[in-house]
């Protein structure tokens, strides 16, 4: 499409523009032929500049119309490059806040090409294309989720979604550090279940009748494997509002509003903003709230794709025995799956170091990784690898994300190094995986995982 209307512009520009200015009558030749009048000397500037500029423009559209789509894929990925570093200079939830919007509205590119053949997997009877995902709370309100699928991620997760709107906690609170990391403090700060769910449903109602219109015979399976939000899979992560008294309630209430939506279901027990959130993960808590959880999902109607897969994310500042613990209840509940890790309260050098690590939240960027890589070795082997992982804290390459699928991940998620890297960055971490999973031998990303716990 993209480079439709490039061709459609540079076709404009040469026949409206240029053949018709008097610059090159026939006219105007033979006048000036005749006199010679007197041009002052800016004009001609004037004259000379809008020459090359419109020499410049015919020459780049000549060459763009002869590239082909995935070239000029390419570019538009490397162009954002460019646009970037801006975002830098703003303010951290201000800089958020615009490219959640861009994303929204269409203003990104959109990812033409396909993924390697060595990095799509199947995982809960659905296919990724591939296995980088992004994380939740970059887009927490589902704004922006059919602009983000189309930058090449294998999976969004939306979220955290709390049932009640709230403000979250005061600001300033997201800080940036310059070794590559954030700290946040926001709360759950988000427009509460229903507005999401208004907001997932008109995008779900809008995506059938594209489909219909475009393939009236597409069948079921086609369906399940393009996820439901199309091509990609969605994930929406749940919340407890601050002031509930009753979490397992929040949870029961997302899932009854969100969960016909989502491809996969979290519950969020791990983030270190919301008081007492984290007392969640303590092994009886976290039995009765996924067996309440589990109740309210399969209570419901579900179709032959059945039920979403539910998973738990927990947080990296967690001890051995809280981890057996966690293990235990995953295995014995049949859990689906569990997100390793969210952001952690501690300061791993060379954070500790900065005045900005005193900043009261959540830690998440490249000081994570090491510390959400060793509680995801510990987590695999503690569950025997049955339980599919997710991945996630410091991943900012392709060899990152082949370390977390060593480490024994099937899943991988970034939210940090997209905020610094943008779109660009999407597109390097596939390619270096697919390098990384060739180079040592790995057919599939399947044959790798965990195997550096074997």
């Amino acid at each position: 499409m993209a480079l439709r209307v490039s061709r459609k512009i540079y076709r404009e520009i040469l026949n409206k523009r240029v053949f018709s200015t008097p610059l090159l009558t026939a006219r105007h030749y033979s006048s000036s032929a005749q006199t010679a009048p007197n041009i002052p000397h800016s004009a001609k500037k004037g004259r000379l500049l809008t020459g090359a500029t419109i020499g410049l423009v015919i020459a780049g559209g000549a060459y763009v119309c002869t590239v082909d789509e995935a070239t000029f894929c390419g570019w538009l990925f490397s162009a954002t490059k460019l646009v970037n570093p801006f975002f830098a200079l703003l303010d951290p939830e201000v800089g958020h806040r615009l490219a959640v919007s861009a994303a929204a509205r269409g203003w990104i590119p959109r990812e033409k090409r396909p993924d390697p053949s060595n990095i799509g997997l199947e995982v809960w009877g659905r296919k990724f294309s591939n296995p980088i995902g992004l994380a939740a709370g970059f887009d927490k309100n589902a704004e922006a989720v059919d602009g983000l699928l189309g930058l090449g991620f294998g999976f969004v997760e939306v979220g955290s979604v709390t049932p009640v709107p709230q403000e979250g906690n005061p600001k300033p609170r997201i800080f940036r550090l310059p070794e590559g990391a954030i700290i946040n403090r926001c709360g759950f700060n988000g427009e509460g279940v229903v507005a999401v769910a208004k907001r997932l449903d008109a995008q779900h109602g809008k995506r059938k009748l594209d489909e219909t219109s475009r393939n009236p015979s597409s069948s079921t399976d086609e369906a399940k494997h393009r996820g439901k939000a199309g091509p990609g899979i969605l994930g929406v992560n749940l919340g407890k509002n601050k002031t509930s008294e009753d979490a397992a309630a929040d949870y029961v209430h997302g899932v009854h509003t969100l969960s016909q939506y989502a491809d996969y279901l979290v519950i969020n027990v791990s983030s270190p903003n919301t008081p007492g959130l984290r007392m969640l993960q303590g092994r009886k808590q976290l039995e009765d709230l996924v067996k309440k959880v589990q109740a309210a999902r399969d209570e419901m109607q579900w179709g032959k794709e059945g039920p979403p897969p539910l998973l738990v994310k927990i947080a990296p500042d967690l001890s051995k025995e809280d981890l057996e613990d966690i293990a235990a209840v995953a295995l014995a509940l049949c859990l689906d799956g569990l997100i390793i890790s969210n952001t952690t309260v501690s300061r791993p050098d060379p954070v500790s170091k900065n005045p900005v690590s005193r900043e009261v939240g959540g830690l998440s960027g490249k000081p994570l990784f090491n510390l959400s890589t060793k509680i995801l070795k510990e987590m695999y082997v503690l569950t025997k690898g049955k339980i599919p992982l997710i991945g996630c804290g410091g991943v900012s390459s392709g060899g990152d994300a082949y370390q977390k699928i060593r480490a024994g991940a099937t899943l991988v998620q970034l939210y940090t190094a997209f905020g610094y890297g943008g779109p660009a960055l999407i597109p390097q971490i596939k390619a270096e995986l697919a390098e990384c999973l060739e180079r040592d031998g790995f057919k599939s990303i399947t044959e790798a995982v965990g195997v550096d716990c074997r």
